[in-house]
């Protein structure tokens, strides 16, 4: 056996649970979304309808729109807040001391909860009889104590918003505590002997060396926030209404409540489509081309 065969004898395995994994489901996705297949009537995809199901979703289906728009506003919430309170976080615990290793370590436990857990419990907090959230918000602000969190549009989406942030700020402090511990003290204290303040070091020493980390944040976060399901399916339910069903929760419904298979194909192959378009648009955005002399 050659080297040139034998090197590929150790990527075979991982080749084909990628494959198995991966890849597969992926192109029988993309096939199913071009079909007709409900499950109520039959077992397998039946008729080929081209581009049916896609132009369906655009033109004939008000609520898939209305869902487009409910994930870019969960995209934007979550991501602004998760990574502003990431920053805050990894300023306040970028420094060395046992105390801050101590903090560093403890702050991961929401990231290391499973997000099922997570949505039940919030829902059972914000609960109009025996939430504790709900409780304590009334007890600080009386004119809050009405409010059924969960039953109004826009408070829901919000506590979607705050919930997702609670689970991903921790690890993304962690990403950006280790840019912060990178970069090379020198630059900073030759601000601070210039006289800038710890505003200007911040602005123009920190966070253009802690940009590209930042950047990879970013577009992990909005990556996930595109997948997010489990807090709209256990804590909302896509409600009230469908205010809060993103595009996942939406394929979801229409794969396994109207069993409509083929259409859901083609709604989740439309978010992995929106999915690359973002995460190009954020690297040519936060990492342009040099321009050739």
């Amino acid at each position: 056996m050659t080297d040139r065969s034998f090197k590929y004898m150790f990527i075979a395995p991982a080749f084909l649970l990628v494959s198995a994994t991966v890849l597969y489901p992926l192109l029988y996705a993309i096939w199913t979304s071009f079909h007709e297949w409900r499950l109520s009537k039959s077992r397998a995809p039946t008729d080929f309808v081209w581009f049916e199901n896609y132009a369906r979703a655009f033109f004939d289906d008000p609520a898939f729109l209305q869902s487009v728009g409910v994930t870019f506003t969960f995209i934007i919430g979550s991501v602004v807040s998760a990574i502003l309170v990431a920053l805050l976080i990894a300023l306040l615990l970028s420094r060395q001391g046992k105390i801050y290793t101590v903090t560093r370590t403890i702050i991961v436990l929401p990231f290391a909860m499973s997000p099922a857990l997570q949505g039940t419990s919030f829902r059972f907090f914000l609960n109009q009889e025996f939430g504790v959230f709900d409780r304590l918000i009334g007890f600080i602000f009386p004119f809050a104590a009405e409010i059924d969190w969960l039953g109004d549009s826009t408070w829901a989406m919000i506590w979607l918003i705050l919930t997702d942030t609670w689970h991903w700020a921790p690890f993304l402090s962690l990403m950006l505590i280790g840019g912060l511990l990178s970069i090379p003290r020198d630059t900073i204290e030759a601000a601070s002997v210039d006289g800038a303040s710890a505003w200007m070091r911040f602005w123009t020493v920190v966070l253009p060396q802690l940009l590209p980390v930042l950047a990879i944040a970013c577009v992990l976060k909005t990556i996930f926030s595109f997948k997010m399901f489990e807090y709209v399916y256990l804590l909302t339910g896509g409600g009230p209404g469908t205010s809060t069903a993103t595009l996942t929760y939406y394929a979801y419904r229409q794969g396994f409540h109207a069993y409509d298979m083929g259409y859901a194909s083609a709604i989740a192959f439309v978010l992995a489509i929106l999915l690359i378009g973002v995460s190009v648009v954020y690297f040519r955005l936060l990492f342009p081309k040099e321009k050739e002399v």
